[in-house]
């Protein structure tokens, strides 16, 4: 029996498959790859597996324990033929969804993959619930199903407000997946995981993800920060993600059924994160003007349209995404992971400087290593 999961070459899929590998030697991984072909999802997950582990230790992962199935959530029965479709179904101990598309810009994109694709899945679930009864569904949510949220904490029990408005098309298919599980899958066990901002690794500052990072260069950048020196962001590091979704998955019993992956309480504010970075030289002392947030946000809307050659149309972008969550002053208590796991996430404030220099002076791209066959070949 083994682990179906969706989402394995993404960034926090990378994270997931690998803390299975490295820590749970007795589990078999199925993963659901996007590929042409085998020789392409090898590639492609090894693309992903780079920034955790060395080539010999992925390929003896992959030979040893992984199969890797060409498909896709979006596509009848996951993208698969009949008879692999019924043998997942009857081979599945259990599911960790991950995939999910995060485009805010295209609500056509978050129908498809985060609500057709998860109800895909759940059909799935459904199936080898009925042939031999399945351990556990895990969903990878996000905290934006909490929708609109200003100056708040906001508990697990508080999250879901279906009069409340949500920030964009991600989040708002994201929570009917979430109810999508609950009520199709009754009878099986379930995990919700719900991360707020996840940046970086507080164990090394590689990373693979930069929208944040460039969002956070580009802000750094400005004479003065929109936002009030006290507001909070609660940013999580996605080692404590990967660390946290992989456990409790594992475990034979848990306390809930869903859990925050958040700083909590304990998040920094902004003059907090600013100061960190000072300390280390980076940047240099700025103004807090809370009153330009909402010009700001519109500014970053017309920026989206100025031409290439200016260079300024996609970070204003990623700053029109995420300016409502920089101005939302909203965090979310962590206190059932931490006494899940014995551990609170680290600070951002305590590896922020490591991650923002790695981010800007590798050009906001991570040095892939090729396929060691490819390179020998070339």
């Amino acid at each position: 029996m083994a682990i179906f999961i969706t989402g394995a070459t993404g960034f926090i899929g990378s994270y997931v498959v690998a803390g299975l590998l490295q820590r749970h030697a007795d589990t078999r991984l199925s993963l659901l790859v996007r590929a042409k072909s085998q020789r392409d999802a090898e590639r492609r997950l090894w693309k992903a597996l780079q920034l955790h582990m060395g080539f010999d230790e992925f390929e003896a992962g992959l030979r040893d324990r992984c199969t890797l199935l060409l498909g896709d959530i979006t596509e009848p029965k996951v993208g698969l033929d009949d008879d692999a479709w019924r043998s997942l179904a009857h081979t599945t101990d259990s599911v960790i969804h991950v995939a999910a598309s995060l485009n805010r810009k295209s609500s056509k994109a978050c129908y498809n993959v985060n609500l057709r694709g998860t109800l895909s899945v759940v059909k799935l679930a459904q199936q080898a619930h009925q042939h031999h009864g399945l351990r556990r569904f895990t969903d990878i949510s996000t905290m934006a199903v909490a929708g609109v949220r200003v100056h708040d904490v906001v508990t697990e029990d508080r999250a879901i407000d279906w009069n409340r408005s949500d920030y964009d098309s991600y989040a708002r298919t994201k929570k009917f997946a979430e109810h999508l599980i609950c009520e199709l899958l009754p009878d099986v066990s379930k995990l919700i995981f719900r991360p707020t901002t996840v940046l970086g690794d507080s164990r090394f500052p590689e990373t693979t993800q930069f929208d944040m990072a460039m969002a956070f260069v580009w802000l750094a950048a400005l004479p003065v920060l929109p936002f009030d020196e006290g507001w909070r962001m609660d940013i999580v590091p996605a080692d404590y993600v990967g660390k946290a979704i992989v456990e409790l998955h594992q475990r034979a019993d848990n306390a809930h059924e869903a859990y925050n992956l958040s700083a909590g309480r304990a998040s920094p504010a902004y003059r907090d994160i600013l100061q960190a970075l000072l300390d280390r030289g980076y940047g240099r002392p700025r103004r807090f003007v809370p009153s330009l947030g909402r010009p700001c946000e519109t500014l970053a809307g017309l920026l989206m349209g100025t031409p290439r050659s200016w260079k300024v149309a996609y970070p204003a972008s990623l700053m029109k995404v995420f300016f409502p969550y920089l101005l939302a002053d909203t965090v979310y208590d962590n206190q059932r992971i931490v006494e899940a796991l014995g551990e609170a996430p680290v600070p951002f404030t305590a590896y922020a400087y490591e991650y923002l220099r790695f981010a800007k002076e590798g050009g906001f791209r991570y040095p892939y290593r090729p396929w060691p066959s490819d390179a020998r070949d070339g």
